[in-house]
């Protein structure tokens, strides 16, 4: 049995969520020469609850954020096999926490309300150098379709 519960986050979860988001961001810092200087914010978490297109969970251990995870309807490109696809992000875990099985679990759940909308195919964004995160989500079922290039000018 599992000492984590995971349910939808809500507007009582925003300062944790909110101290969560600040960690992904440093965490992926180094990954990312173009990101703009603190602070910024990667997710609109004031308008995420109460959304029929969005399901925001967190795992709490102890009553105290363990992991995030959210999952967004969105549009494919015109000439894609799907209309939409579930956009899976904010996938992050304490790391104290790591290794728990906690981010595999939200995956699922996700999924599941992906499955729940009729969707048929979810996604999301990862550092290529992020080996750690590529590792948890290939563990979790996804694979790689494509590397995004940057560089300066």
């Amino acid at each position: 049995m599992s000492d984590y519960i995971i349910r939808p986050a809500t507007k009582a979860d925003l300062p944790a969520l909110r101290i969560a988001e600040q960690a992904v961001i440093a965490w992926e810092r180094p990954f990312d020469p173009g990101l703009a200087k603190d602070p910024i914010s990667y997710y609109d978490l004031d308008h995420m609850f109460d959304r029929e297109d969005v399901l925001l969970l967190m795992a709490e251990i102890g009553g105290q954020l363990a992991a995030t995870g959210y999952i967004l309807r969105r549009a494919n490109k015109p000439y894609e096999t799907n209309s939409h696809h579930g956009y899976i992000g904010f996938m992050y875990t304490v790391p104290a926490h790591r290794g728990k099985g906690i981010a595999t679990a939200i995956i699922a759940r996700l999924r599941g309300w992906a499955v729940e909308k009729g969707l048929k195919e979810i996604r999301l964004e990862v550092y290529d150098g992020n080996a750690s995160a590529v590792r948890a989500y290939e563990k979790a079922g996804l694979k790689k379709v494509l590397v995004e290039m940057r560089m300066d000018c």
